[in-house]
């Protein structure tokens, strides 16, 4: 009777270890938020954003994995033509992180109600890359293009994208105008360079991205191009020079969290990652400049001395009304003179990538 006593009760204590190993195995795994070894969920976070970064973010994405806060975290990403990337995601393309090439891309997520209206609140004002305007030729320069001024001249072909889809070609546009107005002081000196420049202009692309493929792809004699955009293909064996204008505008690209990621605090990681010292560092070794005040990166960027930003513009609102109005722009009414269309196609709903 003892016996089967004992044999009962080895096997209820046996019974009673088993289970609060289990139990303490589950609790093991809940509470786990170092991201290893496969106990945490996957998270995947959707970023879309501008064409140009590609690499960089590509880049950004597997050293982030590799750390602590990016473990577990996989990303489906979308990249494409900056104007066309924000009517997407208003028009209900997912996003949890947007990436674009300028300010009144990332507003038009603002008045939609998909990006918290602080989102340039920060030290970086929102910004997470600079970059320049810089004019790009075939490898030596045989027509010697190095100012705003060659690239006007009779039987020169200049490469730049659609300023109604590409956030680059804005740019582009904006520091050719700024840099022949004077900072704006001249609007009419800069308008008649933008209508000469345009006639030089045999094809305009959607993206940056595609506009520098047409251009390495031969055709033109130059490119307008952001600085990083032209180290990119320097760093990818493409046969070009370029030549940064002692005037130009700086470039500067928002980032955001969406108020709807279903992953707010992993998206925030992400961005902390990008603005690390970690992060700025990958970013100017694919030839953007950083924020970050400080930052050691290591790469050294020429400061042109006729360098001017937006706000001598008059900021983005106004310019958008003034230059960039389908209808009645200044800008806009430049390219329908020479057969360019001023009215963007209706945005995807599908990534590119």
């Amino acid at each position: 009777m003892m016996g089967l006593v004992g044999m009962v009760t080895r096997r209820i204590l046996a019974g009673l270890a088993a289970t609060a190993l289990a139990t303490a195995a589950l609790a093991a795994c809940g509470d786990d938020t170092s991201g290893g070894g496969g106990d945490k969920a996957e998270v995947t976070l959707s970023l879309v954003a501008y064409s140009t970064p590609q690499a960089a973010y590509e880049a950004l994405i597997k050293a982030f994995q590799k750390t602590d806060a990016g473990k577990n975290i996989k990303f489906k990403t979308s990249f494409g033509a900056s104007g066309d990337q924000s009517r997407a995601v208003a028009a209900g393309l997912k996003a949890d992180i947007v990436a674009l090439s300028l300010e009144p891309d990332l507003t038009r997520l603002v008045t939609a109600g998909l990006v918290a209206e602080d989102w340039n609140s920060g030290p970086t004002k929102g910004f997470i890359t600079d970059s320049v305007v810089v004019i790009a030729t075939r490898k030596g320069n045989p027509k010697g293009l190095k100012t705003w001024d060659d690239l006007i001249k009779p039987g020169v072909e200049v490469i730049t994208p659609n300023p109604f889809t590409s956030g680059g070609a804005r740019w582009n546009i904006l520091a050719a105008y700024g840099a022949k107005a004077n900072k704006g002081t001249d609007k009419a000196a800069g308008l008649a360079y933008i209508d000469s420049l345009i006639g030089n202009v045999p094809v305009q692309d959607a993206s940056a991205r595609a506009s520098l493929q047409t251009f390495t792809g031969g055709k033109g004699d130059a490119i307008l191009s952001y600085e990083n955009e032209a180290i990119f293909a320097q760093q990818h064996n493409q046969e070009l020079d370029y030549t940064v204008p002692d005037s130009t505008i700086l470039i500067e690209n928002p980032i955001a969290v969406t108020k709807n990621s279903e992953h707010p605090a992993e998206a925030k990681a992400f961005l902390d990652f990008l603005y690390s010292e970690a992060g700025q560092k990958i970013f100017a070794q694919n030839g953007y400049r950083p924020t970050v005040s400080g930052a050691n990166t290591g790469v050294t960027f020429p400061t042109p001395p006729g360098l001017f930003t937006i706000k001598d513009l008059g900021g983005w609102s106004a310019v958008t009304k003034e230059f960039f109005d389908a209808k009645t722009g200044s800008i806009a009414l430049i390219e329908a003179k020479h057969g360019v269309a001023t009215v963007a196609a209706s945005p995807s709903a599908s990534p590119s990538k």
